[in-house]
């Protein structure tokens, strides 16, 4: 099923236990990951500074407004230092206004969940465990993603 970039996506033989540390939301507030159960959470974590990610952004929020609701949302969650106008001036440039500005400036989240550079993608099952990683960018806006998204949601997978 998986062609193109997607052949990089690794689904784990067993779900494994995601971080429950906070992070910063958007409006200065926290948030965790377990704020988001009951549906899957496309994760990806990323930073204002990182080219890969900066491409792979507006895919995403293709992703959001394709598949977002009450089964399905991508989480964006910036690591490191990434100042909230520089997360909005990039937004605002590239026209997405549907992802979050979430950051994990300590990186304790990313550190905890094992990330390795950037741009790390996972994917949570609606408990909230992590059931796929991919290392890299990806063009997940592609048929392939959209269509493992599809079988995930419709419970075709595992």
């Amino acid at each position: 099923m998986l062609e193109g970039d997607m052949k990089k996506l690794s689904f784990h033989a067993a779900p494994k236990a995601a971080s429950a540390l906070a992070f910063t939301t958007g409006d200065g507030g926290e948030g965790t990951l377990a704020d988001h159960r009951g549906k899957y959470v496309l994760l990806n974590f990323w930073a204002t500074w990182c080219a890969p990610c900066r491409k792979e952004m507006p895919m995403l929020s293709e992703l959001q407004a394709e598949f977002g609701g009450e089964d399905f949302e991508v989480l964006t969650l910036a690591t490191g230092r990434n100042p909230v106008p520089a997360i909005k001036a990039f937004f605002d440039e590239i026209g997405v206004d549907n992802l979050p500005m979430h950051r994990d400036p300590k990186q304790q989240v990313a550190r905890e969940m094992g990330v390795l550079g950037l741009p790390i993608t996972v994917i949570l099952d609606p408990e909230g465990r992590e059931i796929a990683r991919m290392q890299g960018d990806a063009e997940w806006n592609s048929d392939s993603a959209k269509a493992m998204l599809r079988a995930l949601l419709d419970g075709e997978t595992g």
